[in-house]
């Protein structure tokens, strides 16, 4: 099974995390402690109960080094597992794949614990209506694989980068001067997507009147979010965000917003336990 995510090049990174490791010398334990025709057999399973995600990379990895290695895959990208399951079995040249495991396994454990986190908060705010977003609060280099495992936890992917949608933060109104005149320069630049970040009621009018397309609720309280989602009246989205928490974002969906964007899943996640464990019978 191949994996597509768009503007990700599998090859390059697959090539530059190997060369990472590899370094100019190589796997020298491999080398001084496997002969060069033994062959291994075996199964990466989790210790936790997870959302699946990055078996597909785990698997370029091996082939990579060994273009002939078997493998089976047990489960799919995105699904739940409980703790102990096998998630995929393989058997080819032993120095290629105890070369090649710390980059597969880093990158399994990376984002099945993103995906996990994720779906934590997409299970908290079902039958409400809002919908999760993620952030671009992610790691230089990793953002679409980050983003690709958010999907897999169920959230919905919101700005890739800085090219596409305008987001008006206090910052850029601190210089425009205010928040209208910045929306009003984003709209006279030809901009389709103009979301404005407000943390006071006062500003959502003026937002609005100069062309915002969605409006981010700022670290608003519970009270104060209800009065911002009225004013709106559904004019546009309406998203909140800041410091939303497990424990939160229940009641912060409850308040009528269209999303929920959360830091979190990405910023904070821990990475799942996962192993790869000899098998002596796959090695037949």
């Amino acid at each position: 099974m191949s994996m597509t995510i768009p503007g990700f090049d599998l090859d390059t990174f697959v090539a530059a995390t190997l060369a990472e490791d590899l370094g100019g010398g190589g796997d020298i334990t491999s080398a001084a402690v496997i002969p060069a025709e033994a062959r291994f057999g075996g199964v990466m399973d989790s210790r936790d109960a997870i959302i699946v995600a990055g078996l597909p990379i785990a698997e370029a990895f091996f082939r990579a080094l060994d273009p002939e290695v078997a493998i089976e895959r047990l489960v799919a990208d995105g699904d739940r597992v409980s703790a102990g399951t096998d998630l995929l079995r393989l058997r080819g040249k032993a120095r290629a794949l105890l070369t090649a495991e710390r980059s597969a396994l880093n990158t399994v454990q990376h984002l099945s614990g993103i995906a996990t986190l994720t779906r934590s908060y997409v299970d908290a705010i079902v039958g409400t209506g809002a919908i999760l977003l993620d952030t671009r609060k992610t790691l230089p280099g990793l953002r679409l694989l980050e983003k690709y495992a958010t999907r897999m936890g169920g959230a919905t992917n919101h700005r890739l980068g800085l090219w596409d949608a305008a987001m008006i933060k206090d910052n850029h109104v601190a210089v425009a001067g205010s928040v209208g005149e910045a929306v009003r320069r984003a709209a006279a630049a030809g901009i389709t997507r103009i979301i404005v970040e407000v943390d006071r009621i006062d500003q959502i009018e003026p937002a609005l009147a100069a062309g915002a397309t969605h409006l981010l609720l700022d670290n608003m309280g519970l009270p104060v979010l209800r009065e911002a989602v009225a004013l709106v009246g559904g004019r546009v989205p309406t998203e909140a965000s800041g410091g939303v928490r497990l424990d939160t974002i229940r009641a912060i969906a409850e308040t009528g917003v269209t999303y929920i964007s959360v830091g979190r899943i990405t910023q904070s996640a821990p990475a799942a336990d996962i192993g790869l464990d000899f098998a002596a019978e796959a090695t037949e």
